[in-house]
Protein backbone atom coordinates (compact mmCIF):
# COMPACT_ATOMS: atom_id res chain seq x y z
CA UNK A 1 0.00 0.00 0.00
CA UNK A 2 2.69 2.25 0.93
CA UNK A 3 4.35 1.33 -2.48
CA UNK A 4 1.14 2.05 -4.26
CA UNK A 5 1.10 5.60 -2.24
CA UNK A 6 4.61 6.77 -3.11
CA UNK A 7 3.89 5.81 -6.49
CA UNK A 8 1.40 8.48 -6.58
CA UNK A 9 2.91 10.93 -5.19
CA UNK A 10 5.90 10.67 -7.07
CA UNK A 11 3.54 10.69 -10.65
CA UNK A 12 1.89 13.90 -9.14
CA UNK A 13 4.97 15.37 -8.76
CA UNK A 14 6.56 14.88 -12.13
CA UNK A 15 3.38 15.64 -13.49
CA UNK A 16 2.88 19.45 -11.57
CA UNK A 17 6.95 19.97 -12.36
CA UNK A 18 6.68 19.50 -16.08
CA UNK A 19 7.59 21.98 -18.05
CA UNK A 20 3.66 23.61 -19.59
CA UNK A 21 3.03 24.83 -23.12
CA UNK A 22 1.09 27.92 -21.61
CA UNK A 23 0.05 29.96 -24.82
CA UNK A 24 1.24 33.58 -24.40
CA UNK A 25 -1.55 36.11 -26.90
CA UNK A 26 1.23 38.87 -26.77
CA UNK A 27 3.97 36.78 -27.72
CA UNK A 28 2.15 35.59 -30.22
CA UNK A 29 1.36 38.42 -31.95
CA UNK A 30 5.29 39.44 -32.02
CA UNK A 31 5.45 35.93 -33.85
CA UNK A 32 3.05 36.61 -36.18
CA UNK A 33 4.46 39.47 -37.64
CA UNK A 34 6.12 36.30 -39.71
CA UNK A 35 2.90 35.72 -41.28
CA UNK A 36 1.79 39.38 -41.51
CA UNK A 37 3.02 39.47 -45.09
CA UNK A 38 0.68 37.00 -46.46
CA UNK A 39 -2.36 36.65 -43.59
CA UNK A 40 -4.51 39.02 -41.31
CA UNK A 41 -5.78 37.74 -38.71
CA UNK A 42 -7.51 40.47 -36.96
CA UNK A 43 -9.86 41.39 -39.74
CA UNK A 44 -11.49 39.03 -42.36
CA UNK A 45 -9.51 39.92 -45.30
CA UNK A 46 -7.42 37.90 -47.78
CA UNK A 47 -4.14 39.00 -48.96
CA UNK A 48 -1.60 36.95 -50.40
CA UNK A 49 -2.78 34.04 -48.15
CA UNK A 50 -6.20 33.43 -46.71
CA UNK A 51 -7.72 35.76 -43.44
CA UNK A 52 -7.08 34.16 -40.59
CA UNK A 53 -9.61 35.56 -38.85
CA UNK A 54 -11.96 33.02 -37.38
CA UNK A 55 -9.36 30.12 -39.03
CA UNK A 56 -10.06 28.39 -36.00
CA UNK A 57 -12.87 25.26 -36.45
CA UNK A 58 -13.09 26.51 -40.48
CA UNK A 59 -12.35 23.24 -43.03
CA UNK A 60 -9.21 23.81 -44.55
CA UNK A 61 -9.45 25.24 -48.12
CA UNK A 62 -13.00 27.04 -47.42
CA UNK A 63 -12.50 30.55 -46.97
CA UNK A 64 -14.30 32.35 -49.33
CA UNK A 65 -13.05 34.37 -51.87
CA UNK A 66 -9.58 33.26 -52.16
CA UNK A 67 -8.25 30.53 -54.68
CA UNK A 68 -6.65 27.71 -52.42
CA UNK A 69 -4.05 25.28 -53.89
CA UNK A 70 -6.03 21.58 -55.39
CA UNK A 71 -3.48 20.19 -52.55
CA UNK A 72 -5.60 22.21 -49.64
CA UNK A 73 -9.08 22.01 -51.16
CA UNK A 74 -8.22 18.31 -50.91
CA UNK A 75 -6.95 18.39 -47.46
CA UNK A 76 -10.45 20.31 -46.54
CA UNK A 77 -12.66 17.46 -48.68
CA UNK A 78 -10.40 14.91 -46.35
CA UNK A 79 -11.48 16.78 -43.42
CA UNK A 80 -9.01 18.48 -42.34
CA UNK A 81 -10.43 21.04 -39.83
CA UNK A 82 -8.22 23.71 -38.52
CA UNK A 83 -7.75 22.73 -34.75
CA UNK A 84 -5.10 23.40 -31.94
CA UNK A 85 -4.00 19.56 -33.40
CA UNK A 86 -3.91 20.40 -36.68
CA UNK A 87 -2.27 23.79 -36.47
CA UNK A 88 0.42 23.08 -34.45
CA UNK A 89 1.31 20.31 -36.99
CA UNK A 90 1.29 22.33 -40.45
CA UNK A 91 2.44 25.28 -38.59
CA UNK A 92 5.75 23.38 -37.82
CA UNK A 93 5.76 22.16 -41.14
CA UNK A 94 3.31 23.29 -43.89
CA UNK A 95 4.21 21.53 -47.21
CA UNK A 96 4.79 18.46 -45.43
CA UNK A 97 1.58 18.44 -43.95
CA UNK A 98 0.05 19.18 -46.81
CA UNK A 99 2.14 18.66 -50.14
CA UNK A 100 1.51 20.62 -52.80
CA UNK A 101 -0.07 23.61 -50.78
CA UNK A 102 0.54 27.01 -52.08
CA UNK A 103 2.03 28.12 -49.27
CA UNK A 104 6.07 28.95 -48.73
CA UNK A 105 6.75 29.01 -45.55
CA UNK A 106 9.39 26.81 -44.49
CA UNK A 107 7.11 26.98 -40.68
CA UNK A 108 8.00 27.94 -37.41
CA UNK A 109 10.87 25.32 -35.58
CA UNK A 110 10.13 26.60 -32.17
CA UNK A 111 7.14 24.67 -30.02
CA UNK A 112 6.32 27.77 -27.89
CA UNK A 113 6.62 30.15 -31.05
CA UNK A 114 3.88 27.64 -32.49
CA UNK A 115 1.51 27.75 -29.50
CA UNK A 116 1.84 31.53 -29.14
CA UNK A 117 0.34 31.59 -32.74
CA UNK A 118 -2.20 30.05 -32.02
CA UNK A 119 -2.95 31.92 -28.63
CA UNK A 120 -2.75 34.77 -30.63
CA UNK A 121 -5.24 33.55 -33.56
CA UNK A 122 -7.47 31.86 -31.05
CA UNK A 123 -8.58 35.69 -29.99
CA UNK A 124 -9.94 36.49 -33.91
CA UNK A 125 -11.74 33.03 -33.81
CA UNK A 126 -14.10 33.12 -31.32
Amino acid sequence: MRAIALFIASAATIFIASPSRAQDAAAGEKVFTKCKVCHIADQDQNKVGPSLHGVIGRTAGTHPGFTFSPAMIEAGKSGIKWDEPTLTKYLQDPRGMIKGTKMVFPGLKNDQDVANVIAYLKQFSK
